[in-house]
């Protein structure tokens, strides 16, 4: 790049993959867009976008041009590529609610959704019971007791308080019953879906009566088999089929067991045995791209526990079942003599009764069972509801498995909103997927960068046509900007709102949203009436407007956060350590965060991915963004570091995956890494060593394992330290 957009000429955009009339026309654009704002970056980005100058069939170098050459040299803070409407603003779910009670909270102070979102957001953390109160009025969440009020603290033991204590319900049932609230009628559509292959078939559709009657004959049956508050496990795609299993068992008053279905024997048996299930739903096989992939025998290898098992194809499971296991065909015939299977009566319980045990990634040692009870659903679809906007007429689709908390989230967000889930039965890898996401007219579409990152080098989704999608959700690692800017420019520049949370806080505690200008692998705000400080080494809290970097400190006041865990001591994990910010005990999350100039917020890793290069700390993320623009070869890169056995400062080592048909060398790979953090980060740090590999070691949600290749540098050190 290196050119300032004045600079910029016909060449440039011949040599940028576009031909000369084409050129002549956006050169005569451009010129027409400066001579309208002038050269301010952010006025001048914002015009060319409006101008829709750029488009999807572009190819990338020149939107790469048009950006990198707008904002060159440009030092205030994050470079911003998407710009809230006013009038677009007054209709988002946050807008819209804002416009009717802020004139009231904050009277003439309030101006309009845009102007007054920080304030409300701050007002949200002071006064979370005002902000609750409306938002569970806007959700179409039935209680059958209602809570005494929002929020209490006679619980003493609970630093987090006790949220809408007394109420009762059943959150499977909210999900399942029409309403009103949000235009949500028996006939709306609840889920689409397609099967991996069937790319030129009509999408499937289910409508909330079907979804309604569906669950409910499950829940029949699971009541036939099992004793209330049995802990039932799900280890299989989330399927149209395993959503439907998910509700019944939360509507039947048992509990979910979480497993992702990726996982290995001995790991699937880690979890049965921690959350004490006692029947596992699961399937045959795996079916991608044609070929089948054993999941059944996986699951029996893990615990003699009674498995329900799905066929993956077809109306019969095409593997050998034992003697306890049942088909799903034969536990659906169980109810068959019911008058009315379709029809069941709803287990309300205590908001505070858990309906779903999750684990946690597991990227820092065993993972943690982590229980969501019926307010946790609240939460997460609340911050959807807030952050993505997500509204009756939304068709959400996010590639993702119940095993994971975004799978819940997913659910629970469509079904609690209105929206439709959109499902596909297969990798998320391929054109096949992407054609899903065009046909199914998916209005959000959530992702994760390295999924994005495999797009983009493979060309998979070219000719599509995304135009229905009003904006992308990104979660599970850190984003690379470029990778952003490809994806936003598939579909005219709009947002990618990245989240940033944890299956114990039942949602993100960072996020964008619409009515804040975004940058691409940033996040714009805390999520509503989420507080936090970020912590110098010492343990002190930076100013809120000040720069900085540091772990964070969350408030404990956290609606949806969990008070307990299986496993492990809730009070050592999250609290023991912790500072106190103004006599509160703050929460431990993990999270380095770097705050910006202009208050944008972006994470630097996890307080044990910190690395001590020559006495100066730095983050793995920093290292792997610099290089990963150092060298075309380069598909993905993570960096760890290890001191040697006998002492000494910490050596740097940088993993990398090269470009299929890329051809370099871990040496030339290395001088040009070295180079770029010297330049870019700091002249002192040096790159000790540098392997190409053929994968990146990842859990099964994405999540890079640098504790794995900070391991197997470890082992080179001391070798090399024998040696």
């Amino acid at each position: 790049m290196g050119k300032s957009i004045s600079e910029v000429g016909m060449e440039d955009l011949v040599r940028a993959g576009v031909g000369e009339e084409e050129a002549k026309w956006l050169m005569a654009e451009l010129k027409a867009a400066i001579a309208k704002v002038g050269f301010s970056q952010k006025e001048l980005w914002r015009e060319v976008t409006a101008r829709k100058l750029l488009k999807s069939s572009h190819p990338h170098p020149l939107h790469q041009l048009l950006y990198y050459s707008v904002y060159d040299n440009y030092h205030n803070g994050p470079p911003l590529y998407w710009f809230p409407s006013l009038n677009e603003s007054r209709h988002t779910n946050l807008g819209r609610i804002m416009e009717i009670h802020c004139p009231k909270l904050f009277g003439a102070s309030y101006e309009d959704p845009i102007s007054s979102f920080k304030e409300f957001q701050r007002f949200s953390v002071q006064h979370p019971e005002i902000y609750w109160s409306i938002v569970l009025k806007e959700l179409p969440i039935h209680f059958l007791e209602a809570p005494k009020c929002i929020l209490d603290f006679c619980d003493k033991s609970k630093r987090g308080g006790n949220w809408l204590p007394g109420s009762v319900l059943n959150i499977a049932e909210s999900c399942v019953r029409s309403s009103n609230y949000s235009n949500k009628q028996d006939d709306c559509v609840a889920i689409v879906w397609r099967e991996e292959g069937n790319d030129d078939k009509e999408v499937n559709c289910m409508t909330l009566k079907q979804l309604r009657e569906q669950v409910m004959m499950v829940a029949n049956a699971l009541d036939n088999m099992f004793s209330k508050g049995d802990a039932i496990a799900i280890d299989m795609p989330m399927t149209v089929t395993a959503v439907v299993i998910y509700l019944a068992i939360v509507l039947a008053g048992f509990v979910v067991v979480s497993i992702a279905d990726s996982f290995a024997a001995q790991e699937i048996a880690v979890r049965l045995r921690v959350s004490n299930a006692k029947a596992i739903f699961t399937q045959d096989s795996i079916v991608r791209g044609g070929r089948r992939f054993p999941l059944y025998s996986r699951v029996i290898e893990a615990a003699p526990l009674k498995a329900i098992v799905i066929p993956a194809t077809g109306e019969g499971v095409q593997v050998q079942l034992r003697n306890q296991d049942l088909s799903w065909k034969d536990f659906l015939a169980s109810v068959s003599h019911l008058p009315r299977p379709n029809y069941y009566f709803p287990v309300y319980q205590s908001i505070e009764s858990v309906t779903n045990i999750l684990f946690s990634s597991g990227t820092t040692g065993d993972p943690k069972a982590i229980s969501w009870t019926h307010l946790s659903p609240i939460r997460c679809t609340a911050d959807s509801w807030a952050h993505l906007d997500i509204q009756s007429g939304d068709v959400f689709c996010y590639p993702t498995n119940l095993g994971w908390v975004m799978g819940p989230v997913l659910l629970y967000s469509c079904f609690l909103t209105g929206a439709t889930l959109a499902l596909y039965h297969g990798s998320p890898l391929d054109h096949g997927f992407g054609k899903f996401v065009q046909d199914a007219g998916v209005t959000v579409l959530g992702t994760v960068p390295s999924l994005v990152k495999t797009w983009k080098s493979t060309g998979c989704m070219k000719g599509l046509d995304w135009t229905r999608i009003r904006m992308f959700a990104s979660t599970g690692e850190a984003s690379n900007v470029d990778d952003d800017l490809w994806l936003s420019s598939r579909v005219y520049y709009k947002p990618i709102i990245e989240c940033c949370g944890g299956t114990e806080l039942s949602s993100s505690y960072i996020m964008g949203n619409l009515l804040q200008p975004q940058a691409f692998g940033a996040f714009s705000s805390a999520t509503m009436s989420t507080g936090f400080v970020i912590l110098d080494e010492d343990g002190r809290p930076y100013p809120d407007d000040q720069a900085c970097v540091g772990e964070i400190g969350l408030f404990p006041t956290y609606m949806g956060a969990t008070d307990r865990l299986l496993n492990a001591d809730h009070e050592k994990v999250y609290f023991e350590g912790m500072p106190t910010y103004k006599d509160m005990q703050l929460r431990r999350h993990g999270d380095i965060l770097k705050r910006t100039i202009g208050g944008y917020l972006v994470v630097n890793g996890r307080a044990d991915d910190t690395m001590n290069l020559g006495g100066i700390k730095t983050s793995s993320i920093d290292i792997e963004r610099v290089c990963d623009g150092a060298d075309e070869s380069v598909l993905e890169i993570a960096a760890v570091s290890a001191a040697p056995p006998n002492g000494g400062p910490e050596q740097l080592a940088i993993f990398v995956v090269v470009k299929e048909g890329m051809n370099i060398s871990p040496d030339t790979l290395k001088k040009r890494f070295s180079r770029a953090i010297q330049s870019n980060l700091n002249p002192l740090f040096k790159v000790r060593w540098v392997k190409i590999v053929g994968m990146l070691p990842r859990i099964a949600s994405n999540k890079l394992l640098r504790r794995v290749l900070r391991e197997q540098w470890k082992q080179h050190v001391q070798i090399q330290s024998k040696l």
